[in-house]
């Protein structure tokens, strides 16, 4: 009996030392579960995360252009600017041409623009202005001929003379030279500069030109005329023809001797549709403000009888 209490008594001790043990682990099991199962949703929701950790903000696509684009559309926007321009410098009218049938003349200096030379015709509308669009012109004709300003007092010489001179001989455009008159300079001196400047004429080119638009203060008419005879006097004993006299009508009637007008040719300038008060003119210029085609801007135009 006393082994079997004895035997019950350690079975007592051990049982509730089982059950502890049964119990611990349980529980270690549990938080070993517990930390397996956190640990699972740990990494899970730190696997759901990562993706929207490593999200960038959506970027919108850049356009690039490679160089022949731009310069394409740059070429594009010049061409929107300059046609309006094109368009309505080709539809660009001048003055109105005097009744009558002419040929015509213009003159020029380093004052205008480049020049087309195989391009030169006065356009006639319907309206009976110049015009430079030749396909709406009425009437085109060929200019006869050019006046080149070749000198000026007794040391000027016109920047684009030589140019201009060259030009119209290789284009077959009959030609003539003119002399801006100083009535304070020398006479002798400035026939001196026109004759050194253009050198010998041929037998197509006109005969020289002396242009006597402007009298100094103090100058009488008288002195002006004497002056202006000397240079004429030279300029004709050097070339054998007698020059030109371009004056305007007014001027003319004012300053210019009779000695002039009766023994040399007159161009007369007078900015009308009406013939001159001087009625023994060669050349009539009859504006200063033509559109002559070949010609950028405005021109001196001047017309002859067609005899």
């Amino acid at each position: 009996m006393s082994k079997t209490k004895e035997l019950n008594n350690i079975t007592k001790k051990l049982g509730p030392k089982k059950s502890e043990n049964r119990g611990k682990t349980g529980s270690s099991k549990g938080k070993k579960s517990a930390s397996k199962s956190a640990g699972a949703r740990g990494s899970a929701s730190s696997k759901k995360r990562a993706p929207s950790s490593a999200r960038r903000p959506s970027r919108r696509p850049v356009l690039t252009l490679k160089p022949w684009q731009i310069f394409a559309a740059l070429g594009a926007l010049l061409l929107v600017v300059l046609i309006p321009y094109i368009i309505h410098k080709n539809g660009e009218t001048g003055a109105r041409v005097p009744e009558g049938n002419w040929t015509y003349t213009i003159d020029i200096s380093h004052h205008n623009s480049t020049i087309v030379w195989d391009s030169l015709a006065v356009c006639i509308d319907t309206k009976g202005r110049t015009s430079r669009d030749i396909l709406k012109a009425k009437r085109v004709f060929n200019i006869s001929s050019v006046l080149i300003k070749a000198t000026e007092g007794i040391a000027l010489k016109d920047s684009d003379f030589e140019n201009n001179w060259s030009s119209a001989l290789s284009h077959n455009v009959k030609r003539g030279a003119y002399h801006f008159f100083r009535s304070s300079k020398d006479p002798s001196a400035q026939a001196r500069n026109f004759i050194e400047t253009i050198g010998p004429l041929s037998g197509n080119d006109l005969p020289p030109v002396l242009d006597i638009e402007t009298i100094h203060k103090g100058c009488t008419g008288k002195q002006l005329s004497d002056k202006a005879l000397v240079w004429l006097k030279a300029v004709e004993s050097h070339y054998g023809m007698k020059p030109v006299v371009y004056t305007g009508d007014w001027f003319l009637k004012t300053y210019i001797s009779k000695e002039i007008t009766d023994n040399y040719p007159i161009w007369i300038a007078r900015y009308n549709t009406t013939p001159p008060e001087f009625n023994d003119w060669i050349l009539w210029q009859f504006t200063d403000e033509a559109v002559v085609r070949g010609i950028r801007g405005k021109v001196d135009l001047s017309v002859a009888p067609i005899k």
